[in-house]
């Protein structure tokens, strides 16, 4: 899939992926959202909102109000592709989240999946 057709995802639909994943996994909605907060700096009315309106991936992440500084922690695999090396500055964001989604539903402690 090319970067763009990502890009151009409904936000509505990747986040009830993401969270249907880990809540299979034993994880909560709220668990997911506290990643997405800690990540992009929408508190959850921002976010609450964005789920309200129909929001591309791509604008999500580019209207992001305050990415965290600690992201940059975030190493690993995704989709066979280390995040860390991914070039493309947007797609980098979207992985870091898919990063943190899939270690929280491996039952990383939030602290960790958080860098704390």
């Amino acid at each position: 899939m090319s970067n763009e057709k990502v890009y151009q995802m409904d936000f509505f639909r990747v986040y009830q992926l993401l969270v249907d994943k880990a809540v299979r996994k034993g994880r909560t909605r709220d668990e997911v959202d506290e990643v997405i907060r800690w990540l992009t700096g929408y508190d959850q009315a921002q976010l609450d909102g964005m789920l309200q309106k129909p929001v591309s991936y791509g604008d999500f992440f580019r209207g992001a109000p305050h990415p965290n500084e600690k992201r940059s922690l975030i190493k690993g695999v995704v989709c066979g592709v280390k995040v860390e090396e991914i070039e493309e500055p947007l797609m980098r964001e979207i992985r870091y989240l898919d990063k943190l989604v899939d270690e929280l539903a491996r039952g990383k402690a939030m602290e960790k999946v958080l860098r704390g």
